[in-house]
């Protein structure tokens, strides 16, 4: 960045932002601290302000909605638990809920501020106003947990929804809770996408554009977090907030309704509010560290709870989370390279495969084809003398699904490694981490983060649609950034990932029937992870796996009207096999986000 630019960034800055940026240093290091004053100094590719001000439901748009009449009126109670809030802020509050363009509803707030005259007073006047507000005085601060299980016992709605005493929910936000129940009454939990807004409400940012349900990304951040709505009747099966986890009593809340509920949907609007000020978590992470080790006991008890054993450590990041799941055995893993005459490419893979390899129980199968040169096959001579390598033969045309699935039929392992040529790892524990996860009974594949030579990234995860079809995540992005709300960075699931480093169950694999042979050069990967996905299997992707991808070398480019017609033919195959899921969008993805670009950006209004 120019001298220039600079100094027009730092005359932007407020003393606020400065003692904030003077906390992040300290806790990240110059390193880090600098990477992240890069990220925020990159303008928007599509700025929010303007996005959302067309975004928001015109005043016509929520007169409709005051006017529909759903078939199933259900009753939203509104859960508040409020301590010393700012008179304006409570106002803000409460109005937010009246102005809402669904009427069924009713506020309940725990006023757990006995000597704060002034705000029982504007509780008072709110409800001699409004008979669906109610307040209890409690007779003291409890902590967050139990104030909140004073509104929550308050609550007689049919659903129950989570405000902050300083937060706002926007005019539609009940209109869309409603509408999703019409149309499906299996729902039991729903939640909404969400942004941040300036305590004087001047200025909407950080829009949080959130997947459907996402188990991983959920053990990594409590993404769902704004606005959380459930069904009453399962807050009475799984108990309300529990005090051990104050500071993250939320996050362990929705674990557990998550966990039980019958279906858990995500309504892709914003339609929540939360305001930022010098106190709140949501502008200054550091002011409730307790928080973050509460977040971290949280997570420890959902796996608990599923019987599932793992590690849960605290990131950098505050508020986030990595989740090691050790091995509770070592199945014999099958990595599957194909080769034709690139032995120096695949020389590095396989020097860097025993080198950073300290699981022992696995076995490299080298696909064989059509090789033409001496120098390739005297170096497979040379890897025979290894019991664990073999070099097995396919003498037909090359069809990158086809050889896999032939490579398949010699492997031994329980465990199947799908490796290119062309990779080289980085990792030293990269195998113990993958079968860590791939074992899990939830999970059918779990992918890696790749990485150019240069340091850039090469994937991060696969998006149905970008480009057309599929597109990788963060493409060219510095490697050592995290992304949007740290993405790149945060194990989570996805609908596809990359076979060029790609682990699967071998019985999901032979149940789906193996890569798809129509498919001979593209998108086979693709379809693999949705079909996987399809059969009720997660695909994972894992950033704390890494290798250098130096891209192809094997196939080459499509550069012949041979290899553009087949290219195209892909694509029209998979535009017709997966027709419904590119018409309606990845769920793991959002609809307001582009489908251009590959950084989680905005899509144009």
């Amino acid at each position: 960045m120019s001298s220039g630019k600079w100094l027009q960034y730092l005359k932007k800055i407020k003393p606020y932002n400065i003692k904030k940026g003077i906390r992040y240093l300290k806790h990240f290091g110059l390193k880090e601290f600098m990477i992240r004053l890069r990220e925020r100094m990159e303008p928007e590719e599509v700025p929010y302000g303007p996005w959302y001000e067309k975004y928001r439901p015109t005043e016509e748009t929520l007169e409709k909605q005051k006017k529909h009449r759903f078939q199933k009126a259900y009753c939203f109670s509104i859960v508040v638990p409020a301590f010393r809030t700012p008179e304006l802020f409570l106002r803000q509050m409460i109005e937010s809920v009246q102005n809402q363009s669904y009427e069924n509803w009713e506020l309940c707030i725990a006023n757990a501020s006995p000597d704060d005259g002034q705000m029982a007073a504007v509780l008072d006047e709110y409800v001699r106003k409004d008979p669906r507000i109610i307040v209890k005085n409690l007779e003291r601060n409890a902590g967050i947990a139990e104030n909140s299980n004073e509104a929550l016992a308050m609550a007689a709605g049919d659903f129950v929804g989570l405000l902050d005493h300083d937060d706002l929910l926007a005019p539609n936000a009940l209109y869309e809770m409603a509408a999703a129940l019409e149309k499906d009454d299996d729902i039991e939990a729903l939640y909404t996408d969400e942004d941040k807004v300036r305590a004087d409400l001047s200025e909407h940012f950080q829009p949080h554009l959130k997947p459907d349900y996402n188990l991983d990304l959920l053990r990594s951040n409590n993404y769902i977090c704004h606005f959380f709505v459930v069904k009453r009747a399962l807050i009475e099966q799984v108990g309300g907030f529990r005090p051990e986890y104050d500071g993250a009593q939320d996050y362990d809340f929705i674990f557990r309704c998550t966990d039980a509920a019958k279906k858990v949907y995500h309504v892709p609007e914003i339609l929540y509010h939360w305001r930022t000020h010098q106190a709140s978590t949501a502008d200054n992470p550091v002011s409730k560290m307790y928080a973050y080790e509460a977040g971290k006991r949280a997570i420890e008890a959902h796996l608990r709870a599923r019987g599932q054993a793992g590690e849960v450590s605290l990131k950098k990041d505050l508020g986030f989370y990595r989740v090691t799941y050790p091995l509770t055995e070592k199945p014999l893993v099958s990595i599957l390279i194909p080769n034709k005459d690139q032995k120096e490419s695949l020389k590095l893979c396989i020097g860097s495969i025993r080198e950073k390899t300290k699981y022992e129980n696995y076995e490299i199968i080298i696909i064989e084809n059509n090789s033409t040169t001496k120098e390739t096959f005297d170096y497979y001579e040379e890897l025979k003398l290894d019991e664990r390598i073999r070099v097995v033969t396919w003498e037909r045309e090359f069809n990158y699904s086809a050889i896999n699935n032939f490579g398949v039929k010699h492997a031994n392992g329980r465990l199947l490694l799908f490796l290119n040529n062309d990779v080289e790892v980085r990792t030293d524990d990269w195998m113990e981490e993958l079968v860590g996860n791939c074992l899990r009974p939830e999970v059918g594949i779990t992918g890696v983060k790749l990485l150019y030579p240069d340091g850039t990234i090469q994937h991060a995860g696969t998006v149905i649609g970008i480009g057309g079809i599929a597109g990788h995540m963060f493409v060219n992005m510095p490697g050592e950034r995290s992304g949007y709300l740290h993405k790149a960075s945060l194990q989570m699931d996805y609908s596809a990932v990359t076979a060029a480093c790609m682990m699967m169950k071998r019985e999901v694999f032979e149940k789906i029937g193996g890569f798809e042979e129509q498919l001979s050069v593209a998108f086979n990967d693709v379809d693999l992870c949705l079909r996987t996905n399809e059969a009720g299997y997660l695909v994972v992707y894992d950033p704390y796996v890494e290798l250098y991808h130096y891209e192809s070398k094997s196939r080459g480019t499509e550069d012949s009207e041979e290899k553009v017609r087949r290219f195209q033919c892909e694509i029209e195959f998979m535009r017709t096999r997966w027709e419904k899921l590119l018409k309606k969008g990845d769920p793991y993805y959002n609809k307001n986000l582009s489908l251009s670009k590959w950084n989680y950006s905005l899509r144009a209004r």
